[in-house]
């Protein structure tokens, strides 16, 4: 038995969850969402507790700073695929297979992807409130409150077309990371798969959607003085843009296009 799944087998077995997950219920979908908002707010509060209370190396050598950052930010990703929940930027890419193959039509697609983004909005800003602001991990003048306050200023400063390339590369790693994950038959071939891509996307400073959900209304609640309108024009909106396109169009499109038609029931191991 082959020891990976073939590229065949992992887009006919993203067909299959694609369809699953639009048949789910709206509750249920909407729960798996606020999980997988959460999972990754988690991810982003260990890179920033750990990251921010480095000031020697942040200070010394800030390329290393950031892959260490990016080295633990997965966390996050890893325990929505391992758990089933549920993740808006991973939903651009596979979403797009079902509705080249025409299993889907284009109102269910648009259905899961609000569904999702709506969940992960409310489980991000929930797991702000609830791990950092209510847990008091950021009191002020703290280096990993200042660290994380200029994480969020950085994001919202780029202008819109830098903010929504990087949407779109962080977005292409992402999905690649969903691919490889379901290319493993084991739980580290899994772990490994994602953890790489999402690694490198965070270690370059690209922008996800769902992880400035976390990081900048965190920062809110820690003194960032900003408002929710500014979050969403100046950041949320070309980011999230981006990451449909880097989803959609840089991996599900072409992978629905090289693997138009399904072989026979996958057998990919979930």
């Amino acid at each position: 038995m082959s020891e990976i799944n073939s590229p065949q087998q992992i887009v006919d077995y993203v067909d299959h969850a694609a369809l699953n997950k639009a048949a789910l219920p709206f509750s249920r979908l909407l729960v798996m969402a606020m999980l997988g908002g959460a999972f990754i707010g988690l991810g982003g509060l260990l890179a920033i507790v750990v990251t921010g209370g480095s000031t020697e190396l942040l200070a010394s050598n800030p390329g290393l700073a950031k892959l260490l950052f990016g080295a633990l930010f997965p966390l996050g990703f890893i325990a929505v695929v391992l758990t089933g929940a549920d993740l808006f930027t991973s939903n651009c890419a596979t979403q797009v297979v079902s509705l080249w193959r025409k299993n889907l039509k284009p109102v269910q697609v648009l259905r899961v992807w609000c569904v999702s983004y709506s969940g992960n909005f409310v489980g991000a800003c929930l797991a702000a409130w609830a791990f950092t602001h209510m847990t008091q991990l950021f009191p002020a003048g703290q280096p990993s409150t200042q660290y994380l306050i200029s994480v969020a200023e950085h994001k919202l400063a780029n202008p819109f077309m830098v903010s929504f390339m990087r949407g779109v590369l962080a977005n292409l790693l992402v999905c690649i990371a969903t691919w490889q994950g379901y290319s493993a038959k084991d739980t580290l071939g899994r772990m490994l798969g994602i953890w790489f891509p999402v690694m490198a996307f965070v270690a370059l400073g690209m922008e996800h959607s769902i992880a400035n959900m976390f990081f900048i209304p965190a920062a809110m609640l820690a003194g960032l003085d900003i408002t929710w309108g500014h979050f969403f024009t100046a950041n949320l909106l070309p980011v999230t843009l981006g990451n449909i396109v880097g989803g959609a169009v840089f991996v599900g499109l072409p992978y629905a296009w090289i693997y138009a038609k399904s072989q026979k029931p996958s057998a990919v191991t979930k």
